[in-house]
């Protein structure tokens, strides 16, 4: 089973600063994942060639199960309001994406809250730098899949790059999986290291490498962890990837877990 989270920067590459389909297609499809959580997933954009980001993920997967939650409707760093109802649709949409190659049994979406004040945050690429933004609010998408083990619970999320208010949004996104089905399985850019998530949660860590940024990581932002708590293990990790791609300022991280290893040892 292949575990692997992914925040697309929108598709955009630092090279060149465009968005490409088919850049996005192979840097997904080489993750072979069999669940992916995508952040900062574009949908109708026109900098994104208002592609479907989510689509383009689970066609390159091979993945029949997908679900794109908008957190905001409009333009991030230009002019948006947060997403409220289908009606929003009408608008260029960005959030958040689970890709599951497992059937899902059940969905399930949590509003987080943004930040109430602005912050500032590095821009990368041309024209970037040290900019004073609006924090935008964020969403966790889980789902409960049936995968080969039985049911587990996967989920994704994008928090905030406000200090302390990732910390407050982490603990609300724990609490909603409690509710779900173990075991349970958290993906995502969290915006903090892994010592305060370890901390903050009591989840385990299943990788702890650098994830940002992608020229040359220096810091884990993306996590993938495991609840402890209520259901036996799903195996060991045996591989551990973070892939160089052509697209994003953040590497994918990729865990392979064996859920057979210990019947077979």
């Amino acid at each position: 089973m292949r575990l692997a989270t992914f925040n697309l920067l929108h598709g955009r590459s630092l090279s060149d600063g465009t968005v490409h389909a088919g850049r996005i297609a192979d840097a997904v499809a080489d993750l072979d994942a069999d669940v992916l959580g995508l952040q900062e997933v574009d949908r109708a954009q026109p900098r994104s060639g208002h592609l479907d980001l989510t689509a383009i993920a689970a066609d390159a997967l091979g993945a029949p199960a997908h679900r794109f939650a908008a957190a905001v409707a409009g333009t991030p760093g230009e002019t948006w309001h947060p997403w409220q109802s289908e009606d929003d649709n009408i608008h260029p949409l960005y959030g958040i994406a689970l890709v599951s190659r497992y059937p899902v049994l059940r969905w399930q979406i949590t509003q987080l809250p943004a930040a109430p004040v602005r912050s500032p945050v590095w821009a990368p690429g041309p024209g970037g730098g040290l900019i004073l933004l609006k924090d935008e609010p964020r969403v966790m998408i889980a789902a409960v899949v049936d995968a080969p083990t039985g049911p587990m619970t996967v989920a994704t999320t994008h928090l905030s790059f406000v200090p302390g208010w990732n910390v407050r949004q982490l603990r609300a996104a724990v609490r909603a999986l409690r509710a779900l089905p173990a075991p349970r399985i958290l993906l995502g850019d969290l915006n903090m290291p892994a010592g305060p998530v370890r901390a903050f949660t009591g989840w385990r860590s299943l990788a702890r490498r650098p994830t940002y940024p992608s020229p040359a990581p220096r810091a884990q932002l993306d996590h993938i962890l495991a609840d402890p708590r209520g259901a036996a293990p799903l195996g060991p990790v045996v591989q551990i990837r973070t892939p160089a791609v052509a697209v994003s300022d953040h590497r994918p991280l990729v865990v392979h877990l064996d859920p057979d290893h210990t019947a077979r040892s």
